[in-house]
């Protein structure tokens, strides 16, 4: 048994059967706290951070033919950081050349080193928490969680499914066949584990680290090599990860070019000239419906895996809470200036109003409920700024000036107080859903409609259908009609969406957790994958056999 596998063997078991029974477990603390990672973890981390700023990352051995990096943090600074850049061609020569050691590896092997590197990227996660912050805008408590731990977490979910679809079959046995009278036939047969190649993955800059590493270690466990396309705004949290996956490869007697990092500028990405190289056998990519388009039509033979956009809504039929519903959904459009794919955008309200615990509330009543909730939110400016974060992308303000013309107004976004940040609040227009169609593209950022129909009825039938021409990634519902309810379950199913019901508490419908909730369905325009199941894993691989006559 590799030493690596035995050492870790006990957490791929535990997220085996986390999987299996689908209950809450995660493998790595999401609490920044230093009674878990460390008393000066947290300096420590921030001291890392640092240290990278200004100056060339290092990656030994990396293959470079050019210097990149451009960043600027959506707070106000400029990282100032250099990575090695390299064209097409050399990275895939490099590539190439590392590979088959790697496909020659025994699963087990590969699997111990993955789940190396997984412990390593987590002993790190305040340096990494930095990193995605000053990249993202997240706030930095979300970029803890969802850059390290909640990534991490995701990493170890298709580690685990890989080490179960690739151990599905026996590594060997012996065939035997009966012939009435004569000796029967016994085949010895052997079945080895075969990659693709070599895989691209394609990151973009919100969520760096949380939408890569499923692709990533999925690809590395099954015995492919990765060339990592980090979004050009967002590269040192990619950067940091290919330089812990390098050093662990090379501790361990493998080439480190198994993991390249393709830093690159922006208006100058090599990522088209990756799609079209025919060495590439695997792309996973993250970002908009119209360069997923591009790519599907340009991967040749590659097997692609997507998360693309959508249009993700809520459906507000009834409530026996009303004050913790606006609360929940003031939050969930609050939270990362709407910069995630699972934040919502549309909130359907029949026209005449619903039945709540404070009695019947009228669409304008609903309407104002959930401004008056992210105006509390909000209020506080600390608070405002630790749930917000900074915007991503300059393109999110200007999408913001154009909305403004798509509805009425019921709230305004503005900036936070938080110095030289980037920063909105939610904007919250009315419209009616049989005069405009004007919610029904996505609006990527602190955009949110509410959205006028007839009834509960024809809000959800309107948002399943939404989400089957255009795609969505969620939906929630409040309700407190059980038959109602149940039509809406098989609706939002049959639209290829997630559904959450009545959510008032500390969970939001934005939140998706490793081994527990699948994340995209890929039965919608919004993807066509899911992070992550057996399908997302058992394709990186095919399983090829010998066999011959077996001696006496």
């Amino acid at each position: 048994m590799h030493a690596l596998f035995a050492r870790h063997e006990p957490t791929l078991a535990a997220a085996l059967k986390a999987a299996q029974e689908r209950g809450y477990w995660s493998a790595y603390p999401e609490v920044p706290s230093g009674k878990i990672y460390g008393e000066t973890a947290k300096d420590d981390g921030l001291s890392s951070y640092n240290a990278r700023l200004g100056r060339p990352f290092d990656l030994p051995g990396h293959p470079a033919t050019a210097t990149v990096g451009t960043e600027v943090s959506p707070f106000g600074a400029t990282l100032g950081v250099t990575y090695p850049a390299a064209d097409t061609k050399t990275l895939i020569a490099a590539s190439q050349a590392a590979a088959p050691a790697w496909a020659a590896a025994s699963v087990e092997t590969r699997i111990g080193i993955c789940l190396e590197i997984l412990a390593r990227l987590n002993r790190i996660s305040f340096e990494m928490a930095n990193a995605v912050m000053h990249t993202t805008g997240q706030a930095f408590a979300m970029a803890f969680q969802a850059g390290g731990p909640h990534a991490q977490d995701r990493g170890l979910e298709a580690v685990a499914y890989a080490f179960q679809e690739m151990t599905r079959t026996p590594a060997q046995a012996v065939w035997t066949k009966p012939q009435g009278k004569a000796e029967p036939i016994v085949l010895e047969k052997h079945w080895r584990i075969v990659p693709r190649g070599v895989s691209l993955v394609i990151g973009c800059q919100t969520f760096p680290t949380w939408n890569s590493y499923p692709g990533l270690f999925a690809n590395l466990a099954t015995g492919n090599t990765v060339i990592v396309k980090p979004h050009p705004g967002a590269i040192l949290p990619l950067a940091i990860t290919v330089s812990v996956i390098r050093q662990v490869l090379g501790e361990e007697g493998f080439d480190a070019n198994i993991a390249l990092l393709a830093a690159d500028a922006p208006a100058a990405e090599i990522t088209r000239d990756l799609v079209e190289n025919d060495a590439v056998s695997i792309i996973d990519y993250t970002g908009s419906n119209s360069f997923g388009d591009w790519l599907r039509r340009h991967a040749g033979e590659a097997q692609v895996y997507t998360e693309e956009a959508g249009v993700n809504s809520i459906v507000v039929a009834a409530t026996d809470d009303f004050a913790g519903m606006c609360a929940n959904i003031a939050f969930s459009l609050s939270l990362y200036s709407g910069q995630m794919c699972t934040a919502p955008q549309n909130i359907y309200v029949p026209r005449n109003g619903i039945e709540t615990n404070k009695g019947h509330k009228s669409f304008d009543d609903v309407a104002e409920g959930i401004v008056a909730a992210i105006d509390d939110l909000v209020a506080d400016p600390a608070r405002a700024a630790a749930v917000c974060g900074a915007i991503a992308n300059p393109a999110t303000l200007a999408r913001i000036e154009t909305a403004r013309s798509l509805g009425k107004i019921i709230r305004d976004s503005a900036p936070v107080d938080a110095g030289d940040a980037r920063t909105a609040t939610p904007l919250v227009l009315a419209v009616d859903a049989d005069k405009t169609d004007a919610h029904e593209e996505e609006r990527f950022g602190p955009i949110a409609f509410i959205v006028g129909v007839a009834d509960a009825a024809d809000g959800i039938a309107k948002a399943a259908t939404l989400a089957r021409r255009k795609g969505a990634i969620t939906a929630a519902l409040y309700d407190t009609n059980d038959s109602r309810t149940d039509a809406a379950v098989d609706a939002f199913a049959k639209a290829g969406v997630n559904l959450s019901i009545n959510l008032t508490g500390a969970i939001f419908v934005n939140q998706s957790a490793a081994f527990s909730d699948f994340h995209v369905t890929g039965a919608n325009p919004a993807g066509n994958a899911s992070l992550t199941d057996t399908a997302f894993v058992a394709n990186r691989f095919r399983t090829v056999m010998w066999r011959r006559p077996k001696a006496a």
